[in-house]
């Protein structure tokens, strides 16, 4: 699409929520236990689980590095997880915390409004955000002629109807994550193959 192809392996994720005895399930006792954390890829939102390290604890929506090398505060990416086996308090966090990511690369997501094309001769890629129907849509589309978005704020300024650009895309990116079938992806990448 329009964002060009993130880098495969994600390096850095943020904490949605943070189990200091595991998951809840399971025979073992509470101390025999080790934390787990549940977290969404800052590039390509991938939903996974972490050990931390040794006394450690994370913060909800702190950044944590995964990437080759060094990591501070993780131990290990255990696993590539689907949004159904999220904890009720990563499902609640994940909105706020995908928000967050999109406005601190604003610049990036703004080139989704600025070059986002037709997918077929009867839907273009903006109707794909939660909220944008055909006449938004134009509206967007005549609006960009005129010169590109400079910002999230320019947007809204200029296009009327839409109001927090961040939260349009963290919809969708969440409608992504929940179907593991969707047909169109434009932000996130294909779930893990079971």
């Amino acid at each position: 699409m329009a964002l060009g192809r993130p880098p495969r392996r994600e390096k850095v994720a943020w904490v949605l929520d943070y189990l200091p005895y595991g998951h809840v399930s399971g025979a073992m006792s509470s101390y025999q236990k080790k934390p787990l954390v549940q977290a969404v890829g800052e590039d390509n939102f991938v939903l996974m689980e972490m050990t931390p390290k040794e006394n450690i604890v994370l913060d909800i929506g702190s950044r944590v590095y995964i990437g080759s090398g060094d990591r501070k505060e993780i131990d290990h990416v255990n696993s590539r997880i689907g949004y159904a086996e999220l904890t009720k308090g990563s499902k609640v966090e994940l909105p706020y915390i995908l928000q967050a990511i999109i406005l601190e690369k604003e610049a990036h997501y703004l080139t989704f409004f600025n070059e986002a094309g037709p997918l077929t001769t009867r839907m273009h890629s903006l109707e794909l955000l939660p909220g944008i129907g055909k006449k938004l849509m134009w509206s967007v589309l005549n609006e960009r002629k005129k010169g590109p978005f400079k910002s999230f704020q320019d947007l809204t300024g200029r296009v009327k109807g839409v109001y927090n650009p961040e939260k349009l895309v963290s919809n969708r990116i969440e409608e992504e994550l929940m179907d593991g079938r969707i047909r169109y992806r434009i932000f996130t990448r294909e779930p893990r193959k079971r």
